[in-house]
């Protein structure tokens, strides 16, 4: 279905300043997620809507507005442009709409998993572009779904079954985050762990974060296309967060082999879960307590800079120093406040 566009600037300029968009959306809005280009901007609310919005160096103007969930959508997933321009959404009415722009301005829905869940679709995150056209979706049903195009149009749908209390939040592992280097490098996940069967560097991966307040880790089975958790790749549990996790976030690349992931929590604190080689523990340090529950967390595209999202209305950027340090950054040029990493 053709979804109506209409076209109106929204921004207010500010000359070498951030751009204040206004969003014209009629209830809170829960998601903004610009596209790979830094071109498109994408917001979606209570008001069941999506907006898209054409971004400039000074400017922001809407361009279409999304229809099709029956209640608040919660979050957003732009695919990689290999793909086309290509949207993902998920909602309190327990589904996930994947949209497409087909030509300028005009919308259309690609796929309506309307059905998906049997409860709220709290996160939605498409894989990286290495793993072809794939999504995952976690649900207050305590699921995760998997969504995978297929050569034939379709679409077929794997389901994890996480934890009974409900998932918050998923996130892809980057392509190559256990490649060394070496041509016979080779990483075991969960299955040959648990079932025998093999999972290699190459498989895809996920991490999780649930209302039991643990994180999780899963491995898809090349073979069999079965994801199960991985169980060769343990969780430390001298440090964990005590109420729901309520988001996570894997950092990109930087070093072969080793990996991060950053989780945030009703308790008010930040994580760092760092993994120092193929099958090791993943240990945990505590970034900061802050003064509200912590809502999001993002990496930037080096996976240097942490940005952190609480209820106090604050925004913190967070940078670790070559000291082992994380550091408050009131500015991408300037560091206060050190914090010493453990």
């Amino acid at each position: 279905m053709s979804h109506a566009t209409a076209v109106a600037p929204v921004n207010e300029e500010v000359p070498n300043g951030p751009i204040f968009v206004d969003t014209q959306h009629e209830d809170l809005v829960h998601d903004a997620q610009l596209d790979y280009y830094g071109r498109l901007l994408a917001t979606c609310s209570s008001d069941r809507t999506i907006k898209i919005y054409n971004v400039g160096e000074a400017a922001a103007e809407l361009s279409a507005t999304l229809q099709g969930h029956e209640g608040p959508v919660w979050q957003l997933s732009w695919a990689h442009p290999k793909f086309g321009t290509i949207l993902a959404s998920c909602s309190f009415d327990g589904g996930v709409l994947i949209h497409r722009e087909t030509r300028p301005l005009d919308w259309q829905i690609l796929y309506a998993g309307r059905q998906l869940h049997e409860s709220s679709v709290n996160s939605v995150s498409f894989c990286p572009p290495e793993h072809g056209l794939m999504v995952a979706a976690a649900s207050s049903d305590g699921r995760v779904s998997v969504l995978a195009h297929q050569p034939d149009n379709s679409w077929s749908i794997e389901y994890i079954q996480d934890n009974p209390l409900g998932v918050n939040a998923v996130s892809w592992a980057p392509a190559g985050a256990y490649h060394d280097g070496s041509s016979s490098s080779s990483v075991r996940g969960a299955a040959a762990a648990g079932n025998g069967e093999s999972a290699s560097e190459d498989s895809p991966r996920l991490v999780t974060g649930g209302c039991d307040n643990r994180i999780r880790f899963w491995v898809q089975d090349l073979s069999s296309g079965q994801w199960v958790e991985d169980a060769s790749s343990p969780v430390s549990k001298d440090v964990g967060h005590t109420d729901w996790v309520r988001d996570v976030a894997w950092a990109p690349s930087v070093m072969p082999n080793v990996n991060m992931v950053a989780s945030c929590s009703e308790d008010r604190t930040v994580l760092i879960w760092t993994q120092t080689g193929p099958n090791e523990e993943w240990k945990a340090t505590l970034l900061h307590t802050f003064d509200a529950p912590v809502w999001r967390v993002s990496w930037s595209v080096t996976g240097h800079i942490l940005a952190v999202s609480s209820g106090d209305s604050n925004v913190a950027l967070w940078k670790k120093g070559i000291d082992g340090k994380w550091y408050q950054m009131d500015s991408v040029q300037e560091e206060n406040n050190p914090v010493q990493e453990g």
